[in-house]
């Protein structure tokens, strides 16, 4: 078989397939395998899944298992709310840990190097078609591949999707700045690393948190464009960074000067779609469902995945080898489309509700003091085992509306 796509849900998808005993040839556009970006949180529901594949050792070694996840007010610096990360280890039986980007892709690489998946680079795919007994590739120096099946995790600007859906990213105006500092000295040697720490205010936010063992500080600042709300094309600039974040506490305003100021991301998502599978082609990661980032899900959701049809075909491997592969694909798109539905508008309204101001503003941050720290009813759908049929996918929780708000306590907000 073959995966399109060698980023993090690529290589997660390759190993999963890989140690079911099928041959896997992976094939990657860029010259070189390699992953840009800096941290990323890998909650119990992606910790669990590297434990299955005997890489979690590893990744608490590269990574930071932090305490507690704290919510502050970037405007002022007061808590709002908090996460008892060692408690949720105990209620989930596995960590919330970070580590770094470039750290978690080259373990999976090398896991997927000892299971023999054929690893393949310069091999940019520009087609997809079905064939009378599988799927084919074309790729841009007019080459051909040809495979039983193909799963296709090539990415937000994904080619596969248009078998699918004809649609395009949608932009949210946000752009998000990146960078990691050395914690031996300065501003970064202050910062208490047992903590996953958001500052959320009005159109920006500030996360902050270690890596490699707390040898660095990574911080993402995030924050609405208005050039981008204008139609320009020329967005998200230094110049509209430092401006967004003039009204946030002294903490937050001081890491800006360690961001990296030449290269930013503009944050995308699309509309979800609930058809991944096109006869022997499926949808996997940001081609099938690229979120917004605020509840840190989607690396995970990518790995799920993997694992996932991992998991479907082990359950319709025959005693001969051979897989029933329309039985794995219905499968998959029986339980992944809507866990991920779910996931990306869940991650749309909780940007909205870190960015507000005014009134709104005052009525969550009522609601996040009032919330108990040992409140798992927002995240006991996400943090749970991933789901491998639509029974198992646990209920959504209950939204609470801002003007639930006490008045009194909003009264004492305001003064």
């Amino acid at each position: 078989m073959i995966v399109v796509g060698g980023g993090i849900g690529g290589l997660g998808a390759a190993y999963a397939l890989a140690r079911r005993g099928l041959a896997v040839r992976l094939l990657e556009k860029a010259s070189a395998f390699g992953e840009v970006g800096a941290g990323i949180q890998l909650a119990p529901n992606c910790t669990r899944i590297l434990d299955d594949y005997g890489l979690l050792d590893e990744a608490r070694a590269r990574g930071v298992v932090p305490d507690a996840m704290i919510m502050r007010d970037a405007v002022d610096g007061a808590e709002l709310t908090r996460l008892d990360l060692r408690d949720l280890e105990r209620r989930y039986g596995f960590p919330y840990l970070v580590i770094h980007r470039s750290d978690l892709h080259a373990m999976l690489l090398r896991a997927c190097e000892r299971a023999g998946v054929e690893l393949l680079t310069s091999r940019r795919v520009v087609g997809y078609a079905g064939t009378e007994d599988g799927a084919r590739v074309t790729l841009a120096d007019g080459r051909t591949e040809q495979a039983r099946v193909v799963i296709a995790a090539d990415g937000l600007h994904s080619v596969a999707r248009g078998l699918v859906v004809d649609d395009a990213p949608v932009s949210s105006a946000y752009v998000a700045y990146r960078g990691t500092t050395p914690t031996a000295s300065g501003r970064a040697a202050t910062v208490d690393l047992s903590e996953v720490v958001v500052y959320v205010g009005p159109g920006c936010h500030l996360v902050h948190y270690g890596l490699r063992g707390g040898e660095l500080l990574n911080q993402v600042a995030v924050f609405e464009s208005p050039k981008a709300l204008a139609g320009d094309a020329d967005w998200g600039t230094p110049d509209e960074l430092d401006a967004a974040f003039e009204g946030t506490c002294d903490f937050v305003r001081g890491g800006l000067p360690d961001m990296w100021r030449d290269k930013w991301w503009r944050m995308y998502d699309r509309d979800p779609v609930m058809t991944w599978v096109s006869g022997s082609v499926a949808l996997l990661g940001d081609a099938a469902h690229p979120p917004l980032q605020y509840i840190a899900q989607g690396a995970i959701m990518a790995i799920e995945d993997g694992w996932v049809l991992g998991e479907h075909v082990a359950r319709r491997t025959a005693a001969d080898g051979s897989v029933d592969w329309p039985a794995v694909l219905a499968a998959y798109q029986a339980v992944r489309p809507e866990h991920c539905r779910r996931v990306l508008a869940t991650s749309r309204a909780w940007g909205e509700l870190w960015h507000l101001d005014g009134l709104p503003r005052r009525q969550r941050n009522v609601l996040l003091r009032e919330r108990d720290t040992y409140d798992y009813a927002f995240v006991d759908w996400l943090y749970g085992p991933t789901a491998l049929d639509p029974a198992d996918e646990p209920p959504m929780f209950a939204p609470v509306p801002l003007a639930s708000a006490r008045t009194d306590a909003l009264a004492e907000s305001r003064s």
